[in-house]
């Protein structure tokens, strides 16, 4: 019988700062244009994001959270020297708030806002006393589909050794990247993220999600659209405006819309686990998919409370879904490339492999 790897349980974590409103007011500051200036205020309150979280605060270490209001940027070394500290601190306590890790086998680690060696795999390993022949991965720099790529690849260990028990971890402090730069477009793409982390277990055994087919697609000539640029001071974003637009006609496409739907009818599809990089994001696959509403409610209740989180937004909605128990359900993020990762999942339950 093929095994079947399934997600036993998903955990997140945020960091106790909420800096949406400190950013707006901030961003603003940045635009000398007051028509740009309102308009940044506009689109903001549109953007369904009411809370963003960041690991500068008031303990962070630097300036007392006074990160971006220095005489001169913080640099590259700096913010990293703050990822080294702050990140394995966030993908622990996601750890802590899984039921039971069990006997862990694997690690697979996806991360994009920082670099540290020995990497956050090997910290995290020691601080929670896994043993040294533990596998460890790690999926660095993809950006926001990292998180599905992640699961995924969680998926194959399992496939191809049922014994196996994978954890799977998410860190993202992207708040760590924010640039001094006057730019209507930059400020309201910076706008969208936040931090944060999220931890799962995957296994063949057990009750969960299943892990089924993986999905992937690029964008042909898509990829300026989403670039992620390492400088001296920190990381630079670049989220093109056309990205939606962009990303609604490739939907449309049926080569790419049957990728997706593998000849079922989106209305018959029990969950949508939607990356919300953005509200426009949203609306874009609900509109290519004709998707009733609420059927994109868990993306859009993360992207309200926490905003972007990039590789870890992902399981922070499957997190939502799985008490639902869905029969069937798809989970897509988007990122550089302009590229898309995903699979699909339903419900199993017992132990069978």
């Amino acid at each position: 019988m093929k095994t079947v790897a399934r997600i036993n349980a998903i955990s997140g974590a945020i960091p106790s700062t909420d800096v949406d409103n400190d950013y707006r007011q901030w961003a603003q500051t940045q635009l000398s244009d007051p028509r740009e200036a309102r308009l940044f205020g506009r689109m903001a309150e549109r953007s369904g994001i009411e809370h963003r979280w960041s690991v500068l605060g008031d303990d962070a270490g630097l300036e007392e959270g006074r990160f971006y209001t220095r005489a001169t940027q913080p640099t590259t070394a700096e913010r990293m020297a703050v990822y080294a500290r702050e990140a394995p601190k966030l993908a622990l306590e996601a750890i802590r708030g899984l039921p039971d890790i069990g006997e862990v086998t694997h690690l697979v680690v996806a991360s994009c806002t920082g670099f540290v060696a020995p990497g956050v795999d090997q910290i995290i390993a020691r601080a929670l006393g896994l043993p040294g022949h533990v596998e460890r991965l790690v999926v660095g720099f993809m950006g926001c589909y990292a998180g599905a790529t992640a699961l995924r690849t969680a998926g194959h260990l399992v496939r191809s050794d049922p014994s196996a028990r994978v954890l799977v971890v998410t860190v993202e402090l992207c708040s760590l990247h924010l640039q001094e730069v006057a730019g209507l477009e930059s400020m309201l793409a910076m706008a969208q993220f936040s931090d944060g982390a999220a931890a799962a277990i995957v296994s063949a055994e057990g009750p969960g999600l299943a892990i089924g087919e993986g999905l992937s697609a690029t964008l042909e000539e898509s990829d300026t659209l989403i670039t992620w640029t390492i400088g001296d001071t920190g990381f630079a974003m670049n989220l093109s405006g056309e990205v939606p637009g962009r990303l609604a006609k490739a939907l449309a496409e049926p080569a790419l819309a049957d990728t997706v739907l593998d000849g079922s009818d989106a209305i018959d599809i029990d969950a949508w686990a939607v990356h919300p990089g953005g509200k426009s994001i949203l609306d874009a696959v609900e509109r290519a998919f004709a998707l009733g509403q609420g059927a994109l409610a868990e993306s859009r209740e993360v992207l309200r409370a926490c905003g972007n989180m990039s590789s870890a937004t992902i399981l922070f909605v499957l997190e939502k879904i799985m008490p639902r128990r869905p029969a069937t359900g798809v989970a897509m993020a988007f990122g550089p490339g302009l590229a898309m990762e995903g699979f699909r999942f339903g419900w199993t339950e017992g132990d069978a492999h």
